[in-house]
């Protein structure tokens, strides 16, 4: 709400009409120290391998590869990720305060076919300098990730915008979120009540209530993040843009018949030809390729 560059109001003024502190203004967070970011990888990493373990024994696991941290640090640590152990837990239908918890539908549901329904998650996303959130929107049925985005901050905006932009691809009976503060917002749940969409929300720290979206985040940092150092968020954009076109044209699927997540999304079933392309280019000249497919 501030304006440096006005002319006509002073700084001091604008502060004193929206009751700013001065001082607010131009602080800035320290950030997190370097020794805290590597704890954060390492935590993110023993995480997305064993999903099951919560504060202690992640504590436990970094003290005995000689990290001399206590609970609380990672405890906040991993609140900072937005991470929590998938153990079942006491009083699951407690509601954040001010927003609505809806209900699982999934449950005994059989799921044949695109659009029926989408889910949604947000993981961390580490870079060599700091670390951005992820947020994506799949297809449950085919695995095709619709749309998705980064940010600096874990937000409700950010997944607002990754909604908006896969609603342009088409529309889903069910939608699905776990029950993180950005999704039960009245702002998120708002554009699936306008569109007629039926809201699912996983049981609190349920793993398998959307296990398809937590076995896309395994395979995203398995298979990208964890191959690189991104320098910066652009870089990590153009690498995550590059993976996902990637995971939906390219990457077959055992569980899709071997087929990748855009041929079942799209119904269409034909030879990958931008692999087959690559492939050629690879063996041009060679005796392979002159003896053909066969």
């Amino acid at each position: 709400m501030i304006e440096p560059e006005n002319s006509q109001i002073p700084v001091s003024k604008q502060c004193e009409l929206i009751g700013l502190n001065r001082s607010s203004l131009y602080y800035e967070p320290q950030g997190e120290s370097e020794y805290n970011l590597y704890l954060m990888r390492l935590i993110d990493a023993i995480y997305t391998k064993a999903p099951f373990y919560g504060c202690p024994k992640i504590t436990k696991e970094l003290n005995r590869w000689g990290y001399p941290v206590n609970h609380k640090r990672i405890r906040r640590l991993m609140r900072l990720l937005g991470l929590e152990a998938i153990v079942p837990k006491k009083n699951l239908s407690k509601r954040g305060k001010g927003h609505k918890i809806y209900p699982y539908l999934l449950k005994n549901i059989k799921i044949d076919c695109p659009n029926q329904v989408w889910a949604t998650d947000i993981t961390y996303i580490r870079m060599a300098r700091g670390f951005v959130y992820l947020v994506a929107v799949m297809d449950w049925h085919s695995r095709y990730v619709l749309s998705w985005e980064v940010s600096l901050t874990i937000d409700t905006e950010f997944c607002q915008h990754a909604l908006s932009n896969a609603l342009k691809t088409g529309k889903p009976e069910i939608f699905n979120t776990d029950q993180g503060s950005q999704f039960t917002a009245d702002a998120f749940t708002g554009i699936l009540k306008a569109n007629d969409i039926k809201i699912s929300m996983d049981g609190r720290g349920s793993f398998f209530d959307n296990i398809f979206v937590e076995r896309l985040w395994r395979s995203v940092k398995y298979e990208e993040v964890y191959q690189k150092e991104y320098e910066d968020v652009w870089d990590a954009e153009e690498n995550i843009s590059n993976y996902f076109k990637f995971y939906n044209t390219e990457r077959i699927h055992q569980s899709l018949d071997y087929r990748t997540p855009e041929e079942v999304y799209l119904g269409k079933s034909y030879p990958n030809q931008m692999l087959i392309e690559g492939i050629e280019n690879h063996l041009k000249g060679t005796e392979i390729l002159s003896k053909g497919w066969g």
